[in-house]
């Protein structure tokens, strides 16, 4: 995840402008470990997503595995476009769909023709239930990318093993209101305090570049 000094995560709604040279390959190193990479609907269509490209990635990392990691997306109801980057490209892992059974019949038998479909819910996908999907379909090294809602899920679910956070050297004004968790759901209880550690930062042209993981 990334913010800026004053605690926005994006500018004109998108992360990219706060993003730079250091953490943009930070950003590819994760990708290149992980298994599968799991994203929101709002943050995959507000990003603009496209399935992982081979030749964006750290291919030394990734021996004995796939060339790209899937991307996995929770959608209560599949208002995605199916015609878009996130399906269809020609030798890439196939996006997975994790929905609800509040999504429209039609919307599931569409997204069933371009890519892999899993109902996982009633009216929600848990992170708990995000995690065995995951799991029963081999995958051990799950990276969240946002948006802050997501995240916030895990946190609540006590999930979330560490996390990785660039701090850019911008001030953004206070227009964005949403912190890097933030949680929407109505009804949500708040969690404890998750403690965290700091396992390592560097810095690059003003950017903190941090890992914490559970304390």
């Amino acid at each position: 995840m990334i913010a800026s000094v004053d605690g926005a995560i994006m500018v004109d709604r998108r992360s990219r402008g706060l993003s730079g040279p250091a953490d943009r390959l930070v950003f590819g190193v994760l990708r290149s470990l992980a298994d599968v990479i799991v994203v929101g609907a709002e943050t995959a269509r507000a990003e603009r997503y496209r399935q992982a490209q081979p030749g964006e990635l750290w291919q030394q990392l990734r021996t004995g595995r796939p060339q790209a990691p899937p991307i996995a997306v929770l959608t209560r109801r599949l208002n995605l476009d199916l015609t878009g980057r996130l399906f269809g490209g020609v030798g890439l892992a196939p996006t997975i769909l994790i929905t609800t059974e509040e999504a429209p019949q039609e919307r599931l038998e569409a997204a069933s023709q371009v890519t892999d479909v899993v109902v996982a819910g009633a009216a929600d996908v848990g992170a708990a239930t995000t995690i065995d999907v995951l799991e029963q379909r081999g995958y051990r090294r799950i990276l969240l990318e946002g948006g802050p809602n997501l995240l916030a899920q895990f946190t609540v679910a006590d999930l979330l093993d560490e996390l990785c956070l660039t701090i850019s050297p911008v001030l953004e004004g206070g227009y964005t209101a949403a912190r890097v968790t933030s949680l929407t759901a109505a009804g949500e209880e708040p969690a404890k305090l998750a403690g965290l550690r700091l396992a390592s930062v560097l810095e690059d042209d003003g950017f903190l570049l941090t890992r914490y993981v559970r304390a």
